[in-house]
């Protein structure tokens, strides 16, 4: 639907009297036969002249030429209006998924904070619009009507020998928005294509300036990245392009930091998280990339040679602070942070799974979201030792306890506990734990026998809460 009413989009303002195209991904992604995810559209028509042509519009960065048109179905839906920061709306995100947008040629003057132009001025002439773009295989334009590509800045070519090259002077595109560095590495990435030598070597002289990224802006390339389908050769980029210990350094310090053999014949902590990106699918969770990155970046802080071999003591533990700091820096939401977080913490308690006791067991496999869990085990093994014992014995006790099992209704609550005489305090939380564990292990079977145990093992004249 979003690229037929696009093509609607392009035929209205010829019909109006201006120039229109499609312009930017969309057309690489038609021309590579893949499907795109969005539609923009380029026109001579400035934003007043547009939103008169469409007046169901939203004029999100009118200033800078551009014009939100929605799509008629995805419109007629219930939607959150914008937020506001201060007098600027700030548009949700599936505002933009359910629009066309449409951008008026443009020149832009100057880019003193890095990110937006100083000044925009309007032109008629599309050759200016597609030369302050990122990349030739973004800066195609297409006449849908005619079926015309025009190009003029050898993105067809550059298409076609696989290559990711910066429009014009390649320092100058990268001061205009530094975050382009991190999207040159992210299209190599993920069309297996190679970076021009002189769009590489812009990369490597602006590196440090990355710093200067909003880090939401940062988090988001990165989680593009991870979850892709290509996150292996993303971060190799990110490392040869000197990104990576601007962005992660945390991540770069794995590199060279030792693995006992015998668990790890791979080689260092950086090639086997490199072995488990790889590893990760296309639109994979992002909670789940990220734990896949961070799960062993406790081990350089950690690194010791002890008498009998190599030892990361403590290293899920310290791990863990590591990656709630680097969630907090780059602006998770708080329970993106603790997914990816426990999934760092607990990443090394599938060792004990089999001498685990009924209670721990169950309560480890009631973590949220314990798929991802299982999953960054699986990946775990399969780029170090190879191994699935621990996975599959895992996924056969999953399979062997029913869902009631596992999440039984209590036989006790506070409620009970204060009726039996008890007084609320601190040390309900442990008596409730106690009847929990003792009703996971199966020593406990109805509310009776949980007053009975409660009574028993912390009695009322001895264990008065207070």
């Amino acid at each position: 639907m979003s690229k037929a009413f696009a093509i609607s989009i392009v035929r209205t303002l010829r019909e109006r009297g201006h120039e229109a195209y499609l312009v930017g991904g969309c057309v690489r992604d038609l021309l590579l036969g893949r499907e795109p995810a969005d539609y923009d559209v380029a026109t001579d028509a400035v934003p007043d002249e547009v939103m008169r042509i469409f007046p169901e519009t939203y004029a999100v960065g009118a200033q800078f030429g551009v014009v939100l048109v929605p799509i008629p179905e995805l419109e007629r839906k219930p939607q959150p209006g914008p937020a506001f920061e201060g007098e600027r709306a700030v548009f949700p995100g599936h505002l933009h998924k359910s629009c066309v947008e449409v951008a008026t040629f443009r020149r832009d003057v100057g880019y003193s904070d890095g990110r937006h132009p100083d000044s925009v001025l309007f032109s008629r002439d599309p050759r200016e619009d597609v030369e302050r773009r990122d990349f030739t295989i973004n800066g195609l334009l297409l006449d849908p009507l005619e079926n015309k590509v025009l190009d003029f800045v050898g993105g067809q070519r550059d298409l076609k020998a696989g290559v990711i090259r910066a429009i014009g002077d390649a320092a100058l595109r990268f001061a205009e928005d530094r975050l382009r560095m991190m999207r040159a590495v992210r299209f190599a990435a993920r069309f297996e294509y190679r970076i021009e030598a002189g769009t590489f070597a812009g990369i490597k002289r602006l590196a440090p300036e990355v710093r200067q990224v909003s880090r939401e802006r940062v988090r988001d390339e990165l989680t593009r990245m991870l979850t892709e389908g290509q996150a292996r050769r993303a971060f190799e980029l990110l490392d040869e392009a000197d990104l990576l210990r601007h962005v992660l350094p945390e991540i770069a310090a794995m590199k060279g930091v030792e693995q006992p053999p015998e668990f790890h014949p791979e080689g260092d902590v950086f090639t086997h998280t490199l072995l488990m990106l790889e590893k990760l699918p296309p639109g994979c969770p992002a909670t789940l990339a990220w734990g896949v990155l961070l799960h062993d970046v406790g081990k350089p802080p950690t690194f010791r040679r002890a008498p009998d071999r190599i030892r990361f003591d403590e290293h899920a533990s310290v791990g863990t602070k590591m990656a709630e700091e680097i969630c907090r820096r780059l602006r998770f939401s708080n329970d993106e942070t603790g997914q990816i977080s426990a999934l760092v913490a607990n990443h090394m308690r599938f060792a004990d799974v089999e001498k685990m006791n009924p209670s721990t067991f169950k309560k480890f496999i009631r973590l949220p979201h314990f798929a991802e869990h299982l999953e960054l085990h699986r990946l775990d093994c399969e780029s170090s030792h190879g191994s699935l014992k621990l996975y599959e014995f895992t996924k056969q006790q999953i399979c062997k306890l029913p869902v009631e099992v596992v999440h039984p209704a209590p036989l006790v609550t506070g409620d009970d506990l204060i009726a039996a005489g008890y007084i609320p305090g601190p040390r309900f939380k442990e008596i409730l734990t106690a009847v929990e564990d003792a009703q996971l292990d199966g020593r406990l079977h109805s509310r009776q026998e949980a007053i009975e145990f409660v009574r028993r093992e912390f009695p009322l004249e001895a264990r008065s809460i207070s």
